[in-house]
Parts: C-alpha cells; sequence; structure tokens
C-alpha cells in the first residue's frame, strides 16, 4: 500500500515537474509574442537582435525607443530586414 502512494506521489511529481519546464523554456524569450511590424526611425535609440538559443528557441529584436520604452520588432517583417541591412551597410562604411 505504502509503494503504490509512493509510486502515485512520484508520478504527481514527474507530471508537474514536466509541465513547470515547459512553460519556463517558453518564458524565456524576452519577446512573448510576434512583435510590431513597424517602427519610426526616428524614434529609435537602440537596436538588439538575439539569435535563437537553447532556452529560446526564435530570433528576437528588441527596439528601444528615444523615450525609453521597449518595444520587440517582428524578425520577419520587411521593415526589421531592411532597418538591419541598413545598419550593417552603415557599420561597413564607417569601418577602414
Amino acid at each position: 500500500m505504502k509503494s503504490a502512494a509512493a509510486l502515485i506521489a512520484l508520478l504527481v511529481v514527474l507530471l508537474v515537474g514536466d509541465a513547470i519546464g515547459q512553460r519556463g523554456s517558453r518564458g524565456r524569450c524576452k519577446c512573448q509574442d510576434e512583435g510590431v511590424q513597424f517602427i519610426r526611425p526616428k524614434l529609435i535609440e537602440s537596436l538588439e537582435v538575439i539569435p535563437s538559443s537553447s532556452s529560446c528557441d526564435k530570433v528576437e529584436i528588441i527596439v528601444t525607443m528615444k523615450n525609453g520604452n521597449k518595444k520587440c520588432l517582428n524578425p520577419e517583417s520587411p521593415f526589421a530586414q531592411n532597418y538591419i541591412k541598413s545598419i550593417e551597410k552603415r557599420s561597413v562604411e564607417i569601418k577602414p
């Protein structure tokens, strides 16, 4: 009787732990949604591109606005792709 109760308790702990682990892995992404499609470039202070990793399986782009707010930018939007290309082009032109 005690071993059956112990087995049931162990199964419950494993199932609850697995459910918490799944929820935790999704919670490690900084962007919880797809992100916005467009942000006015003159309002952007800085941009951070976070590549996919073991803790978050998607590429994230976090934009810090001049007013201090942070927004997630959809990395698949045409605006995001063009904006990143323009930044890369400017940084290549600046380097000797």
